[in-house]
């Protein structure tokens, strides 16, 4: 058999195979309703990056000249992605969105938010045994649950171009949109349905709007100090938070947390989708960098679910397990998760500002991880 029918053949194989991931994606979010505003635009630039000479985007020589005009999609990789802008300018958006009330009428519940942060640093020793050291850091970071971060972590320590960075973007955002298929099982396998059960009474105590004001310059100040790379991550996120906060931008506020958001995530989605190239993505290091990712995101869980249990042994107000989960930074997923599972054990139990509350201190965590991770790893 002639070896470039061989090499045809093998190409229009890994086209086949990137169509179907596409296609999954795609019924994922729109058959199971699964994260739509993020696996619809992975899965439809998965297909559409992986058409046979597509002028999506860019095509090299082997010397690394373009051939004809720059792909519609690589030109947005290249002003979005590859300087970080996207993941940032979504942190406001993100921030206008929280309500930080919750962990400030109940700070304790931040415990849980550091916690379930676990899963980063074990993936990263673990990822260490397979990778180089900033590789195996950014792998671990797909466990802060948190796409933006991810993206930024893998530009400044890999690069946009590397071959494996594309794997951590693709990993990080569909982990994120597949919280209430991971959750569940490693929740159930750690917790009784005695502890599943537990009632936590909410207080609801008044917050200060000069508090709220004060909440997001002061966690900025102090994430800054602690992990000075993180600025970019926790300011833009709390910028958002201020903008909600300090009433008088309420229609900054309402574009940040609607039209701003949903414009950037359908970009982010379907330009993550140039580096899914049937090429670099159909790889064993792929398979791994996957299998790496959910390994992160099930001791997240875990150790949220963990620390939980461990205090309840010297507390005489227990504490619902279930909560501790909800600290990774997949928000709001992970505290509806964890709601929904109190209401299938005992409809009366409603655990949702809870729930919100670990989850909106581990999008805190996520990014202050994020940023230790840069103050380790990177060296300009």
């Amino acid at each position: 058999m002639p070896t470039s029918f061989v090499e045809l053949w093998d190409s229009i194989l890994k086209y086949v195979v990137m169509w179907i991931i596409g296609g999954l994606l795609i019924f994922l979010a729109i058959k199971k309703e699964m994260e739509p505003t993020l696996l619809l635009p992975m899965g439809f630039g998965a297909i559409l990056v992986n058409i046979p000479l597509s002028g999506a985007i860019s095509r090299f020589t082997e010397a690394g000249e373009l051939i004809g005009e720059e792909g519609a999609l690589t030109t947005l990789f290249n002003a979005g992605i590859a300087n970080e802008l996207f993941p940032l300018i979504l942190f406001i958006g993100i921030g206008a969105m929280i309500d930080f009330t919750p962990i400030l009428t109940n700070p304790k519940l931040m415990i849980f938010g550091a916690a379930a942060q676990f899963g980063i640093f074990f993936t990263f020793c673990l990822a260490s045994m397979f990778f180089t050291q900033n590789e195996a850091a950014s792998i671990g970071i797909i466990g802060a649950a948190d796409g933006p971060t991810a993206i930024v972590v893998a530009n400044k320590l890999l690069g946009a171009e590397n071959d494996i960075t594309g794997a951590i973007m693709v990993a990080a955002y569909s982990y994120m949109a597949l919280v209430p298929i991971i959750q569940p099982p490693v929740i159930k396998l750690l917790t009784t349905k005695k502890e599943r059960r537990i009632k936590m009474d909410y207080a609801g105590k008044e917050v200060s709007k000069l508090t709220k004001i004060l909440f997001p310059i002061v966690i900025t100040v102090v994430a800054g100090l602690v992990a000075p790379s993180s600025v970019s991550l926790v300011g833009f996120l709390m910028f958002g938070n201020l903008i909600r906060e300090c009433g008088v931008l309420d229609s900054l506020s309402e574009t940040a947390q609607k039209t701003l958001a949903n414009l950037i995530t359908i970009f982010l989605g379907i330009t993550i989708a140039c580096q899914m190239e049937a090429d670099k993505f159909l790889h064993p290091n792929t398979l791994l960098i996957l299998g790496l990712g959910l390994f992160a995101f099930i001791f997240d869980t875990a150790g949220g679910v963990l620390v939980a249990k461990f205090i309840n042994l010297f507390s005489k107000k227990k504490i619902n397990p279930m909560i501790g989960a909800a600290g990774i930074s997949a928000f709001p997923m992970s505290g509806r998760v964890v709601h929904k599972m109190g209401l299938e054990e005992d409809s009366s139990n409603f655990l949702l500002m809870h729930s919100i509350g670990v989850n909106v201190s581990g999008q805190i965590a996520s990014v202050i991880a994020g940023g230790m991770i840069l103050n380790f790893f990177y060296h300009v």
